[in-house]
């Protein structure tokens, strides 16, 4: 490893292939970081690898994991606590949704969001944490929802999960250099609604922010040392009726926006 390698720190990004995920891998990477880029298409994790290596000169290390899978999770817990190439940035950003009632779901598959949405980042961060807190330095971002304050199914109580485990790590390491935050964004332009099936056409173009716009946001605020972002004004409006409004009124609200996201 040369000087410029060695003085360099490493962010390890799940989901890193696309939308939310690729654009955390991208803003590191032009902050000189290294990577460790993890998801489950191998083909596409060489060919963002070799992308990033070219275009910003820093070292991609690629692991294929599937984080429903314990062993999966498992390699990447030791990834985490290897010391002699430590994780400065985690970015637990994986993730899908089901399109289906709760009722008419499949139990495996609602098992296996738990397991990515909820279990992984979990573990993934417990793996971590010893380490950033003994060198005093490190940023955690949990990418969660805006879906955690409304009733939405188990894909909006998985996100409650993560975003309250961050605010109470959020404040468990105020006043260290360890920061923890969660991104909490509202309707993003990535493959999540298109591989989930769902129909998002009646959504309005400004209802619509891109990748670029809230991981910018996310990691301004990390660093500012906040515990939540919710970038964009309409979606600071609507997390805080979400979060502060009647919760009759929010379920209602939650339930009419997965009805209409179901493929009839």
């Amino acid at each position: 490893m040369d000087s410029a390698q060695g003085s360099r720190s490493i962010a390890l990004i799940t989901g890193a292939t696309v939308g939310i995920g690729a654009a955390f891998a991208e803003l590191l990477a032009r902050e000189n970081h290294d990577l460790v880029i993890v998801a489950r298409d191998l083909a596409r994790l060489n060919e963002r690898a070799a992308e990033w290596q070219s275009k910003f000169g820093v070292q991609v290390e690629v692991m294929q994991a599937d984080l429903s899978r314990d062993e999966d999770i498992r390699r990447l817990e030791l990834r985490l606590q290897n010391i002699s190439r430590p994780i400065e940035v985690l970015v637990n950003n994986a993730g899908f949704g089901i399109n289906k009632s709760f009722i008419k779901s499949d139990t495996a598959e609602e098992i296996a969001l738990l397991d990515v949405l909820v279990t992984a980042p979990m573990r993934l961060m417990h793996a971590v944490l010893p380490s950033m807190k003994s060198r005093n330095s490190g940023v955690i971002i949990n990418v969660s929802s805006i879906a955690a304050w409304i009733a939405g199914g188990s894909y909006s109580a998985a996100k409650s999960y993560i975003t309250v485990l961050t605010e109470s790590l959020h404040a468990e390491l105020m006043g260290t250099n360890v920061k923890v935050h969660a991104l909490c964004p509202g309707f993003t332009r990535t493959e999540f609604h298109q591989r989930g099936g769902m129909k998002m056409g009646a959504v309005p173009s400004w209802m619509w922010s891109t990748a670029d716009e809230v991981v910018n946001a996310a990691w301004k605020a990390a660093n500012a040392g906040k515990a939540i972002s919710v970038p964009g004004k309409a979606y600071k409006v609507i997390s805080m009726i979400s979060r502060f409004g009647p919760r009759p009124f929010v379920r209602k609200m939650g339930m009419n926006v997965r009805v209409r996201q179901r493929q009839k």
